[in-house]
């Protein structure tokens, strides 16, 4: 019976990630899927301005003030028999780094494009991350209650500048103040938008026909005439949808909605927890893992410190790959070759958190941690494997980092350590002084571990700039060779280790950064950590 069960657990999973351009509607789209699942009573105003609250997935008071995401928050909630594990991300490119680690925890991804503004950059690059993984998509088009660009333009624009293969699955009826509804080629049929967000259901109504009188009544003849014209062309251009294809990452359904207005939100539900993923096999260094392998194991692809502020913990996050995780089991921690058990796993509801017994491939886990985890880690129950693919990239802002309280520097140094371990940023240590050096994604950063640093820790730092343009981690060949100690002693003052003591060259400029490498040619710079 167990095992008849496990796999049941298994095929009603679906774990998948939001992405989208800062403003483009993700975290009210977010919401609302919570509300359909029950998991909260009410939409909060994403907002914030003091009187209303926050919305449920944006944990850190900084993400309040600022109104973006910051840190990947994970929802889970149940909808119709299937278990929905939703993994917000940062639409923030400051915050890029966190999402593409996000990404490799997913086995699907939605991705919001706002109406009005089309497909952004941000965007663009996020996608690019997920057609290189064959990450299965679905397209949100949101805020069609808003003036926007024209419902083939945009499935263009998204072909052309996002490089998908789009099979609407819905279209739209108007758009902005002459937006009427949704006709929907998934389910044939019509919603009414009503414009009222207070209503729960919109007006669904069944058309088998699309010439049926019933459509003229119910949107005007004009309406009816251009809808009509529209889905023929729809029909004429686009493939029919091929689940196969949207599985391999070759097709991506498209949906038309407004997320404020709760409006095409269940039919883009109903038809993800139809066709998406559920819980998928991954490449590990030295196999391929099955998710109903009875052996548990998982990774850890985030951290966060202080999700309470009272006590000084931080929060692993793994994802469950195989097998099942139970509380208080033993596992091996491959990198520290340890066993481990957890006493308190939680799993997460909308903003809140509870301890589980049991958990299953594709659920996501968090862990308290007092500082053995970093990302990246994995967890089984005995065989050594490593997940891999969960990069630190190339910083591209630099600062030195002052101690601005003398008689708080054991306070900045822990504060430093585990925000480092966090992923939130890089640790560089300069050779020639011991200076400290952090490097980022992105510039927001900096305020963040600033106002972190100061709430969480009671510490206070100070900025410097510094003139660096990329840092790339160095491999040489040999290190006994004369030409790899006169790089080290040319280029003594341009050196720093990293967290994990690997040695990084901290070049000044893309010009100086090209002459040492054709001086050196034995040597390798790398732009990412992970080149072992």
């Amino acid at each position: 019976m167990q095992n008849m069960s496990f796999k049941t657990e298994i095929e009603r999973r679906r774990t998948f990630g939001i992405i989208a351009h800062p403003d483009a509607g993700k975290t009210t789209l977010t919401e609302k899927l919570l509300l359909f699942g029950g998991a909260i009573q009410e939409a909060g105003a994403v907002k914030s301005n003091k009187i209303k609250k926050g919305a449920t997935s944006d944990f850190m008071e900084i993400e309040r003030q600022r109104g973006i995401s910051v840190a990947t928050s994970v929802l889970a909630f149940e909808y119709e028999g299937t278990k929905v594990n939703i993994l917000d991300t940062p639409g923030h490119k400051d915050f890029a780094e966190d999402t593409y680690r996000t990404l490799t925890a997913v086995d699907s991804v939605i991705v919001v494009v706002d109406v009005a503004k089309g497909v952004e950059e941000q965007t663009e690059k996020l996608v690019e991350v997920c057609r290189m993984r064959n990450i299965p998509m679905i397209v949100f088009i949101n805020k069609m209650d808003r003036e926007g660009k024209d419902a083939f333009d945009l499935l263009d624009e998204i072909e052309q500048k996002l490089g998908l293969n789009v099979v609407p699955m819905s279209f739209p009826i108007g758009m902005g103040y002459d937006f009427k509804g949704i006709y929907n080629l998934w389910e044939k049929n019509i919603n009414l938008f009503s414009g009222n967000s207070r209503k729960n259901i919109e007006e669904t109504i069944e058309i088998s026909d699309l010439e049926s009188p019933e459509i003229d009544k119910l949107i005007g003849e004009k309406a009816a005439h251009t809808l009509r014209e529209e889905i023929e062309l729809v029909e004429g251009i686009y493939p029919t949808f091929n689940r196969d294809e949207y599985l391999n990452g070759h097709q991506q359904p498209v949906f038309f909605g407004s997320a404020l207005n709760n409006f095409g939100v269940r039919e883009l539900l109903d038809c993800f927890i139809d066709i998406a993923p559920k819980p998928r096999a991954k490449q590990s260094e030295e196999r391929l893992v099955q998710p109903d392998e009875t052996d548990f194991s998982g990774f850890v692809f985030k951290i966060h410190a202080n999700m309470d502020p009272n006590h000084r913990d931080r929060l692993a996050f793994i994802k469950i790959v195989s097998g099942t995780f139970e509380r208080n089991k033993p596992y091996l921690h491959v990198r520290n070759k340890k066993k481990m058990k957890f006493s308190s796993p939680n799993a997460f509801f909308a903003e809140k958190k509870e301890i589980v017994d049991i958990s299953y491939p594709g659920d996501i886990v968090g862990l308290h941690d007092t500082g053995n985890f970093k990302i990246g880690d994995t967890l089984t129950e005995g065989e050594n494997i490593n997940y891999k693919g969960i990069p630190s990239f190339s910083p591209e802002h630099f600062r030195y980092i002052n101690n601005a309280d003398p008689l708080k520097s054991k306070q900045l140094f822990k504060g430093i350590d585990q925000l480092m371990d966090e992923g939130v940023a890089q640790l560089f240590t300069l050779e020639l002084n011991g200076r400290k050096v952090i490097g980022t994604v992105g510039a927001l950063q900096y305020e963040v571990i600033q106002y972190r640093l100061e709430h969480e820790y009671g510490a206070k730092c100070t900025y410097e700039n510094l003139n660096v343009y990329k840092a790339c981690w160095v491999e040489p060949t040999d290190i006994k060779n004369e030409e790899y100690k006169e790089f080290l002693r040319v280029k003594h003052r341009y050196l720093a280790k990293d967290k994990e003591d690997q040695l990084v060259f901290l070049a000044d400029s893309q010009f100086s950064l090209q002459m040492t490498q054709q001086k050196y040619p034995s040597i390798k710079f790398h732009f990412t950590s992970e080149y072992k």
